[in-house]
């Protein structure tokens, strides 16, 4: 199998490379590559790589995720976000090949309590989500051997991060004010690269045994970790576990204090309910999806 990576160096694409490293002939390229396009901006380029790679599955870790940024950069978000993704849906259905995408919660309104499932009514709030949007759109329009996986709350322990953030300023500040009127589960990138690496291969056992249509498991999926929780709360078991993990770490902050999400004024609008619900995905592929807790803490143990 061969596999074409892009956005290697991100926080997912880092974990890709070792997710997907086992599968085959792995071709990993970020906006910098020069042997081939790896530059989502370069719509003929991006093109012309997929034609000389000739790769059985693409795998588009790469975006444009500055969600604030993206209400003043609303054509180079879309370029990025949707007309590149639609390129490769594109290119990849003329050579059989399939085509896995990363898209994201903020598709969604944010209205509610309940957890979204995959076919529930989008209706993004910000330049940032309305791009990703397109960007499923164009790739269910152009290519049916795909696999798009709605994530959210991303974390790596590789670059900086919520946890790392919040752990830096409890040991400078006394109190911290942190929103508690947004809800989601925090969801590692390590996580996602496994997921994504286990559900290629699973694509391309059924289809090698001829056990199901090759085309039975493409679609869009949610993957998050399990469970749910507030940036306030993911706050408080970052700072209650992080001298578990380190007693040399020395915690400042005696209070954290919940505030809603206009205490933090933001260009681009967060949606306030980013529950995802895993069940097609968990269904589909065989998994089970551990807490947001267990990875949190992984991570922590990684870093500090």
């Amino acid at each position: 199998m061969r596999i074409l990576l892009l956005g290697k160096n991100g926080q997912v694409g880092w974990e890709l490379q070792r997710s997907l490293a086992p599968l085959g002939e792995l071709i990993a390229l970020d906006r910098h590559s020069s042997q081939y396009c790896g530059d989502l901006s370069r719509l003929d380029d991006l093109a012309d790589t997929v034609r000389l790679t000739q790769p059985d599955v693409i795998v588009n870790a790469a975006a444009h995720t500055a969600v604030d940024k993206a209400e003043s950069e609303a054509t180079l978000a879309r370029t990025l976000n949707a007309l590149a993704p639609g390129v490769l849906a594109f290119e990849a259905a003329k050579i059989g090949a399939w085509l896995v995408h990363y898209s994201t919660d903020y598709v969604f309104d944010g209205s509610g309590e309940k957890p979204w499932i995959e076919t529930d009514v989008t209706g993004p709030l910000s330049v940032y989500g309305t791009s990703k949007l397109e960007g499923e759109r164009l790739i269910a329009q152009h290519t049916p051997q795909h696999l798009i996986f709605r994530t959210s709350w991303v974390y790596a322990a590789r670059g900086g991060n919520f946890a790392k953030t919040m752990l830096r300023l409890a040991q400078e500040r006394e109190q911290l004010t942190v929103i508690n009127d947004q809800f989601g589960a925090p969801t590692g990138a390590d996580l996602i690269a496994d997921i994504t690496a286990h559900a290629i291969r699973q694509v391309f056992k059924n289809t090698s045994d001829n056990k199901v249509d090759d085309k039975a498991l493409a679609g869009t999926y949610h993957l998050v970790a399990g469970g749910c929780t507030t940036w306030f709360d993911y706050a408080k078991h970052v700072i209650a576990q992080a001298p578990k993990v380190q007693p040399a770490i020395k915690i400042k902050a005696d209070e954290v204090e919940p505030v809603p999400s206009s205490a933090f004024p933001t260009a681009a609008t967060r949606p306030h309910n980013s529950r995802l619900d895993t069940g097609k995905l968990q269904a589909a592929f065989g998994l089970t999806l551990p807490d947001w807790q267990l990875g949190v803490d992984r991570m922590l143990a990684e870093t500090l």
